[in-house]
């Protein structure tokens, strides 16, 4: 198991979050290939989508469904201040996770978290577990408060 897996693995632990990795053998970076490769409706799929502060340089993580957009303004306002795509290289270094492997829990440093409410409509999720084919379902509500995230309006 990867570095960047067992992070994820340990989080969960830690927060009584009870998952089970699974490596699908082919890409899950996009929401419509983790949909094909779990099997679910791309609205299951859990974005974890990394922001950075455009006055700060602070990291903040947006988890939304795969089936929708963040919505840019919405996110800043809850960010306090403008945000910008944070660049990979920055993402990769500050979480330990890359673009498409990015995970809602068990980033290298604590990140301010928001979720969609839109992620509750759901009785599982899937999300990224820290490799570009690596997915774990869970419970919305179980996953968010792992992340120790906040709810809010985040969709277009």
């Amino acid at each position: 198991m990867s570095g960047s897996i067992e992070r994820v693995v340990s989080a969960a632990a830690e927060t009584g979050l009870s998952i089970e990795v699974k490596r699908m053998g082919a890409s899950t970076r996009t929401a419509e290939e983790a949909a094909a490769q779990c099997g679910c409706d791309v609205a299951q799929i859990v974005k974890s989508l990394v922001f950075q502060g455009e006055t700060s340089g602070r990291l903040y993580l947006f988890m939304v469904s795969g089936a929708n957009q963040l919505d840019l303004a919405k996110a800043s306002a809850l960010a306090g201040e403008p945000l910008k795509r944070a660049d990979p290289r920055h993402v990769r270094d500050e979480t330990g996770f890359a673009i498409g492997g990015v995970s809602p829990i068990g980033h290298r440093i604590a990140l301010p978290a928001f979720a969609d409410v839109k992620l509750l409509s759901h009785e599982i999720v899937w999300a990224a577990a820290g490799a570009h084919d690596a997915v774990f379902a869970a419970d919305p509500n179980a996953l968010i408060s792992a992340a120790r995230a906040r709810v809010a309006d985040l969709a277009v």
